[in-house]
């Protein structure tokens, strides 16, 4: 494989990789409120937007106790393992290299 074409490469997986993040949802919570008159109202950044909202502070996602997270350590494990191998098999293939 030629140097132009693994620069190439190199270019296409990090445009892709970058191109992917850019659907990644950012951690910026907003916080939808009904005023009494009926009208949704947001406030950004989660700040309470009336004084019984200042008492409560922001809330977080109620996840649950059964929240089973086995399956994602595995998934994960495996994925690492997978990474690992991969870059053992580069390493033993590119062969040893004498050092400048």
């Amino acid at each position: 494989m030629s140097i132009t074409r693994r620069t190439l490469l190199t270019a296409t997986a990090a445009g892709t990789l970058l191109a992917a993040l850019w659907f990644v949802p950012s951690a910026n919570a907003t916080v939808e409120t009904t005023s009494r008159s009926g009208a949704a109202t947001t406030s950004a950044q989660g700040a309470p937007s009336t004084a019984e909202d200042a008492a409560s502070g922001p809330q977080l996602a109620e996840t649950g106790p059964g929240t089973d997270t086995t399956p994602y350590l595995i998934v994960g494990t495996a994925l690492l393992g997978l990474g690992a191998a991969s870059v053992t098999y580069s390493v033993r293939r590119s062969g040893a290299r004498p050092a400048l």
